[in-house]
């Protein structure tokens, strides 16, 4: 069972380009065909400020195509070396190239170089992208949802309910814009004005007033930054000497007055610009067009009465890709990946991109493991003995424990394996609620709250994933059956091992093949081609890697009672046993 890590065949992988005005955004997951969730394995943005030249022309100048071209270039390349399929890939255009004049000499030129086909969307088609991202993210399926999403060159409206968009509508206003005509010449008053001008004349807030909403979520990276600096600068500390602290804010939303503040700060006494004001969360990048963004968004909060807004994690890419999956696994459904996107999204919390990555290369290799484990038991009956059947949820738990593992990491690499157990226990009601909020399941969500055993699983494979192997009499296994011990054992040696191995992985080592002989059980790992553009994977966790390894093949094969070799490629360290 060969595959490009971590998905068990290129057949489920998919990708989405979200290719807008301040940036290009490439998305590549894995679909799952029995439970339409994904997982993202790759997630690249290439910084190519188309609107910087459409701020006095639309045309697209020499640098700027010249930018645009070496990013998709970049994609074109990770996509054939993912082996993503071309049916599961789309390639979206939105407000630049949109309003180009010479897009089509561009669009040519991409197609003859590089062989890629980009779809160039309308304003209201972007909006409802957007808002199929948004459902992948938040459980508001069954609400009237009003998104907001503050682009490089526009700011797309729209309402929907059940998947379906009742409103939406598309504004030429956007940061980089903004930025380029008013902020770098101080004129924020000309350009409150000139924002609240283009609301008034689009209709916009009739429109929406008399459609009405019942919540309002942002979905673009401008909004994520605002949200990012006030959950860093305006809560409460985070990281104790035990741990978290327990008023850790895990929603991602922010109110009308948390947003004054921060445009208070970022903007001079008499509305202009004021020094440079250090908040934490925005990146070198970004804050080169928050102040734009933040006062956009201000003015929008202001002009349609909005008191507060939660913030979602998906958006364009994440939209597209939901699209891709209902086109190949028929019966799809938009609510189906909120279970899993919660895990997603409380990682992503915690961790910055170098551990994601991490953390999903880990889920990639256990997953391997855990069906060729699975399989040979469900071959093997008796002979092999393992005392309890493997089911889809108990990979979904290793999968789960195989993201959050390293969240700890957040509040410092000593005993942070400690930390990410008490991190996901404090909040398993909130997942909880996220896991289970949704029309379609709500009814299991009291069932749940009676069997916490799945959080706790899922809590102490993060907490037992390195240093000393729980027995079966541990004190962390108390209260659960004997046949829930056996299990948790099996998928602690199956994420113990993974948490190892995966740190030997350099980044172009994507390949993952677990297969069953006569010796016993096989791990073989190779490269898939040059992944250089990609950061290196993290490298934390235990200090003699190679003698820890040496004690989990062992428990390996105390286990399963089967030894276990690991093949590394000429990119790896011996791991043989």
């Amino acid at each position: 069972m060969a595959a490009n890590l971590p998905t068990a065949t290129t057949d489920n992988l998919f990708a989405a380009a979200d290719l807008g005005t301040n940036s290009f955004k490439l998305l590549i997951v894995r679909g799952d065909p029995t439970t339409g969730r994904f997982l993202p394995l790759l997630h690249l943005k290439e910084p190519v400020v188309l609107g910087r030249s459409i701020s006095s022309s639309s045309t697209l100048s020499p640098s700027s195509q010249h930018r645009a071209l070496a990013a998709l270039e970049k994609f074109h390349h990770l996509l054939l070396s993912h082996s993503v399929p071309p049916s599961h890939t789309r390639l979206v255009a939105t407000f630049a190239l949109r309003e180009a004049p010479n897009r089509a000499e561009f669009l040519s030129t991409v197609r003859q170089t590089l062989g890629l086909e980009i779809d160039v969307v309308s304003g209201e088609e972007e909006a409802r992208l957007i808002y199929l991202g948004v459902l992948q993210f938040h459980p508001v399926f069954n609400k009237t949802v009003l998104d907001i999403d503050i682009g490089g060159g526009s700011t797309e409206f729209v309402i929907g309910r059940e998947g379906k968009v009742l409103y939406a509508n598309s504004l030429k206003l956007g940061h980089v814009v903004l930025t380029e005509e008013y902020v770098r010449t101080n004129e924020i008053g000309k350009m409150r004005e000139h924002i609240r001008r283009v609301i008034r004349e689009s209709g916009l807030v009739e429109m929406i007033g008399g459609t009405g909403f019942e919540i309002v979520m942002g979905s673009s990276g401008t909004i994520r930054a605002i949200e990012e600096a006030i959950f860093s600068g305006y809560c409460e500390r985070l990281v104790s000497d035990v741990g978290f602290s327990k008023g850790y804010k895990l929603d991602w939303k922010f109110r009308r007055g948390e947003l004054g503040e921060v445009v208070g700060k970022l903007c001079g006494d008499r509305g202009g610009v004021g020094g440079k004001v250090k908040i934490e969360g925005f990146s070198k990048r970004r804050s080169e067009f928050i102040v734009a963004g933040a006062v956009l968004l201000e003015e929008i909060f202001g002009m349609l009465g909005i008191e507060e807004m939660e913030v979602s994690g998906y958006a364009l890419g994440e939209g597209v890709i939901a699209e891709l999956l209902a086109g190949v696994f028929g019966d799809f459904c938009l609510s189906s990946n909120l279970r899993w996107s919660s895990v997603v999204c409380l990682a992503a919390r915690f961790n910055d991109k170098k551990r994601m990555k991490s953390a999903a290369l880990c889920a990639g290799i256990a997953k391997e493991m855990f069906e060729g484990v699975r399989k040979w038991n469900e071959v093997g009956g008796s002979q092999n003995n393992l005392s309890c059947s493997l089911d889809d949820k108990d990979i979904e738990y290793l999968e789960a424990a195989c993201l959050l593992h390293n969240i700890g990491v957040f509040g410092g690499k000593k005993g942070y394996h400690k930390k990410s157990c008490s991190v996901i226990m404090d909040l398993r009601g909130t997942l909880i609620f996220i896991f289970y909020n949704c029309n379609r399941i709500v009814i299991y969500r009291a069932m749940m709250l009676r069997r916490l055993s799945s959080f706790q699983i899922i809590a102490l494979l993060a907490r037992h994933h390195r240093k000393k192997f729980p027995m079966l009499d541990h004190q962390s296994l108390q209260g659960f059956t004997k046949e829930v011990k056996h299990k948790f054992r099996i998928l602690c040696a199956i994420i113990r091992v993974s948490a190892l191995v995966k740190q030997y992985l350099s980044s172009n080592s994507e390949v993952v093949e677990f297969s069953r002989s006569q010796e016993g059980f096989k791990l073989i790992l190779s490269p898939i081609g040059d992944h250089s553009v990609l950061p290196g994977d993290d490298q934390v966790l235990a200090e003699d890697i190679e003698a820890e390894l040496t004690e989990e093949l062992e428990q390996f094969r105390a286990i399963f009672r089967q030894k276990l070799v690991v093949v590394p490629s000429s990119t790896l360290k011996s791991l043989q046993r």
